[in-house]
């Protein structure tokens, strides 16, 4: 547990990507199995215990220490497992043995049922020190907030690959060296849905010395390609319009539907699966093959706004009442296969030809298909891009080569993006909170509004991110230094006609909301500016939105029929 620990730890004091991968791929190296298997495994979110809860941890610390006493601590520190690991009181009669190891402690959250796992946690917090603590609570809870994405971990796995391998000696010779192939991050993630923790057979591949774990098996999950963004100053002046298709980038998110010899299954773009979540959608496809495509809620053939998706995503199973008032389809892109032949070394042309009958061919709404965008000259599509038929329901433009072979991770050339400009607004900070992790210590999540006609603000947002770390600081001291009112971790900060700091906030989209005060939702708000310079008066107003969500609704949600 002292190993995973000490992993936990340094990368969550580290910041930049690539020693956060050197350490990952260090700590591969050095551990043995299993313990380094089940480590991955919690990196990248694939261990989950249904006997342990969150309420747990909290009743077993408040048995040993005054919960309120544990209450300002945890308002003071902000991250419950570093709350608990800090203040825990060990058991005086308590005798040292030894610190678990971590598959030990998998092992026995594995199997142990709830009225088990309060006596297991008090028996572990007991034998470590503080830093094993805080690692076993991450990894009780899941929420590990270390700055590393699953992705980022396969990248690590990758990197296991030795330029050579050396064979042991032999009686009538010295060591011999076989130079083998490199392995990318995208032939880790073609394998990663067709192994399981604690990943032997995966590591052992991955550092050279055993098979490549079969991913010939049907339904499995093929690397996504994906786009660059364009610079508009450089890339137009030296592509044609006639060499690229045109889509638009639908509001979504990115998923590859498989239905192969009778496996289907439904994956993120990073190869996650989400079948459980989307059982409506995979039951109703009935195309042999795998499609790459934007899963989005339809109703009467218009794409909902990214909010009514919002509703069906992170859970693993859904009910009858949610499948219904969210219906889910797929806007298809692209045909990766079909009736097992790969078709992602065709150009585009080809594979577009074959999806646009495969598409046709389907029956029901749950498949349709992104229609081309009909443009001449690069001038007439930004005129599309800044004011498009389908408003909310698409964020910008796809553009890509006809003639592009269907190609894992992000080249240089054949995909590009063109994102449509964001919407922004000026408002007024009116709360802040703590934050998590390195940010425990800061306040860093705000709450924004804008002005009523009583002359009142109505909060509108939060964000917590599109600032530099030196802006963090200014907005830290400004919240600490116009305080007016604490609720725990969250503080109330001074905002009025004549004085309060204006935040220009940017955002993709608006809507309507009853859950909220104001009446709207913002999809992605992030601090764009801080606005020294201009008077908390001069802040946009409640009426400005609704406008704003006005112009949104009128310019949006037409779709042209996919089968037509």
């Amino acid at each position: 547990m002292r190993a995973f620990a000490d992993l936990l730890d340094r990368l969550s004091l580290t910041n930049s990507r690539n020693a956060k991968l050197v350490i990952l791929r260090d700590y591969l190296r050095a551990t043995p199995d299993p313990d380094r298997g089940w480590a991955l495994a919690a990196l990248t979110g694939g261990l989950t215990f249904d006997a342990a809860k969150p309420a747990m941890i909290r009743k077993a610390v408040q048995s040993r220490v005054d919960p309120v006493l544990f209450g300002w601590s945890h308002d003071f520190v902000g991250d419950l497992a570093e709350t608990v690991a800090l203040i825990w009181p060990r058991d005086p009669s308590y005798r040292p043995n030894r610190e678990p190891e971590l598959s030990e402690v998998i092992d026995a959250l594995s199997q142990a049922k709830r009225t088990e796992v309060q006596a297991l946690l008090e028996g572990w917090l007991d034998a470590l020190e503080p830093k094993g603590r805080w690692a076993l609570l991450k990894l009780l809870t899941g929420a590990l907030r270390i700055g590393l994405s699953a992705q980022l971990a396969r990248t690590a796995v990758a990197m296991l690959r030795p330029e050579v391998l050396t064979s042991p000696p032999d009686p009538d010779g010295g060591e011999e060296t076989t130079r083998v192939e490199p392995l990318s991050v995208a032939d880790v993630v073609e394998v990663w849905n067709e192994v399981k923790p604690p990943y032997a057979d995966l590591l052992a591949w991955a550092e050279g010395h055993g098979p490549r774990p079969d991913t010939e098996a049907p339904g499995r999950f093929r690397q996504v390609m994906l786009a660059v963004a364009i610079d508009e100053a450089v890339d137009f002046a030296r592509m044609a319009p006639a060499d690229y298709a045109v889509e638009w980038k639908w509001d979504g998110i990115r998923v590859q539907a498989v239905r192969e010899a009778g496996v289907c299954r439904l994956y993120s773009r990073h190869g996650d699966e989400i079948t459980g979540a989307f059982p409506d959608v995979i039951q109703a496809l009935a195309f042999e093959g795998a499609i790459d495509g934007e899963l989005v809620v339809m109703r009467d053939g218009q794409i909902a706004p990214f909010g009514d998706l919002q509703q069906r995503l992170n859970r693993k199973t859904v009910d009858a009442k949610l499948t219904t008032a969210f219906p889910c389809a797929i806007v298809a892109y692209d045909l990766l296969a079909e009736a097992g032949e790969d078709l992602r070394p065709l150009p585009l042309s080809d594979r577009r030809a074959r999806l646009e009958r495969v598409v046709a061919e389907h029956q029901g709404e749950r498949l349709s298909l992104s229609p081309v965008v009909a443009f001449e000259t690069w001038e007439g599509l930004a005129i599309l891009r800044a004011d498009p038929p389908v408003g909310a329901a698409a964020e910008g433009l796809m553009l890509k080569r006809w003639d592009s072979a269907y190609v894992a991770g992000r080249p240089k050339g054949p995909w590009f993006k063109w994102k449509r400009d964001p919407h922004t607004l000026d408002c007024v900070l009116m709360y802040a909170q703590r934050g998590h992790g390195k940010r425990s210590s800061f306040y860093s999540d705000f709450t924004f509004g804008v002005w009523t006609e009583e002359g009142a603000l109505t909060p509108v947002g939060k964000a917590y991110f599109g600032f530099t770390d030196e802006e963090l600081k200014q907005l830290d001291k400004f919240v600490r230094d116009h305080t007016t009112e604490r609720f725990g971790p969250v503080r109330s900060v001074r905002a009025e006609r004549d004085f309060g700091l204006v935040l220009e906030i940017a955002f993709e989209g608006l809507q309507r909301s009853p859950r909220h005060k104001s009446g709207v939702a913002m999809r992605f708000p992030r601090v764009s500016r801080i606005r020294w310079d201009k008077p908390a008066r001069e802040a946009d107003t409640h009426d400005a939105v609704m406008d704003l969500l006005d112009q949104i609704e009128r310019g949006g949600g037409r779709v042209a029929q996919a089968k037509s």
